[in-house]
């Protein structure tokens, strides 16, 4: 009997063929985007301290790493949730499939507009995505039409005559970075598709502008300054002739210290992104693991303190740490996903 009782409790506890092991992980692990990290952490205080589980612990690896560790598998080795600053790839997606995670829930939490920010002791940059594609693009138009040469600009100014006679060092976030992914979207091919003939070129040849108009170029104009933003504002504190991507909420917590740079006649600011006016400007997600709710303790309670009005409503304490709150009718639907554990339609990422 007791044998019989043994193997019925392991069963309740096995998904998917993994057992979990009922006092293996007692605690919800979150790993994924820097700029997600703040206000996942500030959830995940405030969760530890008004409910009776464990604060979940949270890594900030980047959008990309994340994914990467969250689709390696199912069980209490592999995180629970994973924070994204761009949307899950279809990629990414089959890549969870093969690893036996079928089930994801898509939550987006709000929105954020990537900076281009420099020192508040140098003069504000006023720019186009045209330029900022010439001044951080691996390769740029020649002379002739069709023409492609290695970026030869060393300076703004030689980018653009009306911008500073000031050398071009922007640091930024590594490849795994969604703010990076998001900035090579919308800032770069924003600015390269402003070129007819490479606009023209993505009907003919997609992988071939995509390289283009998302290829970084590697020769110490753009530094990888890792996933930490903190690191890149201190930075720029003590170079004010360098300018840093990051996301708001950066600049919103160092308004003292940065200025963001004015995009197509645009300020980075809470309204100018609410309203999409501002035009480097993003949604951000997190993503859940259906299998581990209800194995893992406390998932469902984390998600209800995260899509609660206090944390993410208009005046809730997440806009208080820089996050862009999403309308109400976007709330309700994201929250009813949540509660419900209602898995996405990889389908819509082909849209």
């Amino acid at each position: 009997m007791k044998k019989t009782i043994a193997i019925v409790a392991l069963s309740a506890m096995t998904y998917s063929g993994v057992a979990f092991a009922e006092s293996s992980r007692d605690y919800i692990s979150i790993v994924g985007s820097s700029t997600v990290y703040p206000f996942a952490t500030v959830v995940a205080e405030q969760f530890g301290k008004t409910t009776k589980f464990k604060t979940p612990k949270i890594e900030s690896t980047g959008s990309g790493g994340g994914l990467k560790l969250f689709c390696a598998g199912v069980g209490v080795s592999h995180p629970d949730i994973t924070n994204a600053s761009r949307r899950i790839k279809k990629s990414e997606v089959e890549k969870c499939a093969k690893n036996g995670i079928k089930d994801i829930v898509e939550v987006r939490i709000g929105y954020d507009g990537i900076v281009m920010a420099n020192s508040k002791d140098a003069e504000q940059m006023k720019i186009d995505r045209k330029d900022i594609f010439l001044a951080l693009a691996k390769q740029v138009p020649g002379k002739k039409e069709g023409e492609l040469i290695a970026n030869p600009y060393k300076t703004w100014h030689d980018v653009n005559p009306s911008l500073p006679n000031v050398k071009i060092e922007v640091l930024g976030p590594p490849p795994t970075s969604g703010t990076r992914d998001a900035f090579a979207e919308l800032a770069m091919e924003g600015g390269c598709k402003k070129f007819d003939w490479i606009k023209a070129m993505k009907k003919q040849d997609k992988k071939k502008y995509k390289a283009l108009c998302h290829g970084i170029r590697e020769d110490g104009a753009y530094i990888e300054a890792g996933e930490n933003d903190i690191l890149i504002v201190k930075k720029l504190e003590a170079n004010s002739k360098a300018f840093g991507v990051f996301g708001y909420s950066f600049l919103d917590q160092n308004a003292d210290k940065i200025q963001g740079s004015i995009i197509e006649g645009e300020a980075p600011t809470f309204e100018n992104i609410a309203t999409g006016k501002y035009p480097v400007s993003r949604p951000l997600f997190f993503y859940v693991k259906k299998a581990h709710s209800g194995m893992i303790p406390g998932i469902k309670e984390y998600l209800a303190e995260f899509t609660s009005d206090r944390a993410w409503g208009e005046e809730g304490y997440l806009v208080d740490r820089g996050l862009i709150p999403m309308s109400a009718a976007e709330r309700t639907k994201f929250k009813a996903d949540a509660m419900a554990l209602t898995p996405f339609n990889p389908e819509e990422l082909s849209k």
